[in-house]
């Protein structure tokens, strides 16, 4: 399917991460957006707010991002592409919600431009602190996509691969800009409405009486119905059966809860994106992400001046985690070197995958700004010995 034209501004333009984020889940068939303002992902929504007219799109300023959270899910269910964006504090109120949206497996797409942390922290300041908390931060058992851009180009890009992850596997993406890709302003390419592949929503064609919200006929996936088309149907945040009606037994957890993880990780060499970098014959691989990768790539360099054998993996996609290729390098090279703006996060994925075949090294920055150069060349030098 083609995206619709009236949410498409094709050409070269010269935008912020926020504005191109924004441009490109209008693109992506988004028309509502339920948030309450925080920065720095401010921007994001007062793009769309002012385009939102131009199109029948609803932006609403709740009074909380508890409301916003299940704004988006209820708007979701009437069949519309649906989108909230935060930063960490507002990130930390969405969770509980998150987790509904997941139990419910309501398409949407959760915008976190992250900041420094915890609490109030650094509001205008970068951070990549809140990765763990888009895998784990609802509680129970559930699996989710989240997705990290490092330019605004990528910020347009990835926002409408995001609405079709959330769309194929019905679940909520978190989309995992940081301050300064959000902030950053650089050209922005947006081609034509007829360019640009969407996916709709997969509605069903059942009639009524054969329609069960829940049930998956050799797919993963349960085909949808809008609320208001005529389907009678219960959809609830209680482990249900095909019905979605509950049922509160151990049997029907395990069917219920299971397809939720199965249908994520069955699919995870689909969903899985990286961009791969010198990768053979390297003694280290430096693994980054967001705005990080762009700055380890400066610390490559230096570090290959001494004659060191350095791949690089940027993860696009950080949530589901790149298990099976991290396990194919380990006993391949010396060591991983995890670059990120928090004090050890994803490197410890890296460490559990690589199993002691390969050596992980740290290197953390606490926020407020991106690491200098020198110091990845100095862990990557450190790491070859």
């Amino acid at each position: 399917m083609k995206a619709d034209p009236a949410g498409v501004l094709a050409g070269a333009h010269y935008l912020d991460g926020d504005f191109a984020c924004g441009e490109g889940a209008m693109a992506a068939g988004c028309r509502f957006v339920g948030g309450y303002p925080i920065t720095p992902s401010t921007e994001v929504v007062e793009r769309m707010s002012r385009r939102f007219p131009m199109m029948g799109g609803i932006f609403i300023q709740m009074e909380d991002e508890l409301a916003s959270m299940a704004a988006v899910v209820g708007a979701s269910w009437t069949g519309t592409k649906s989108m909230t964006v935060t930063s960490g504090p507002g990130f930390s109120l969405m969770m509980e919600n998150i987790g509904l949206g997941a139990m419910m497996e309501t398409p949407c797409v959760v915008v976190n431009v992250q900041r420094g942390g915890p609490s109030t922290g650094l509001p205008t300041m970068v951070g990549q602190a809140d990765v763990m908390q888009a895998r784990w931060g609802s509680h129970g058992d559930y699996e989710l996509i989240a997705l990290s851009p490092q330019s605004p180009q990528e910020a347009f890009d990835l926002t409408i691969t995001a609405f079709n992850l959330s769309e194929i596997y019905r679940v909520p993406v978190m989309f995992m800009l940081d301050e300064c890709v959000g902030h950053m302003t650089e050209k922005v390419v947006i081609p034509k409405a007829e360019d640009i592949e969407i996916v709709p929503r997969r509605l069903t064609k059942k009639p009524p009486g054969e329609f069960f919200p829940y049930r998956v006929n050799g797919n993963s996936v349960p085909e949808f119905a809008r609320a208001g088309d005529g389907y009678r149907f219960h959809t609830t945040g209680l482990t249900h059966d095909e019905r979605g009606y509950p049922v509160m037994s151990a049997d029907c957890q395990e069917v219920c809860v299971k397809r939720l993880l199965d249908k994520i990780n069955d699919n995870a060499d689909d969903i899985i994106m990286l961009e791969e970098e010198d990768i053979d014959g390297a003694d280290v691989v430096v693994i980054a992400f967001g705005i990080t990768a762009r700055v380890a790539r400066m610390g490559i360099e230096l570090a290959a001046k001494k004659g060191i054998k350095i791949g690089f993996i940027r993860m696009i996609t950080l949530w589901p985690f790149p298990e099976k290729r991290i396990r194919e390098l380990a006993g391949k090279i010396k060591a991983f070197v995890v670059p990120e703006i928090n004090y050890g996060q994803m490197v410890l994925e890296v460490e559990r995958c690589a199993g002691g075949k390969a050596a992980t090294v740290s290197v953390p920055h606490g926020g407020g700004g991106v690491h200098d150069p020198d110091v990845i060349r100095d862990a990557i030098v450190g790491a070859a010995k």
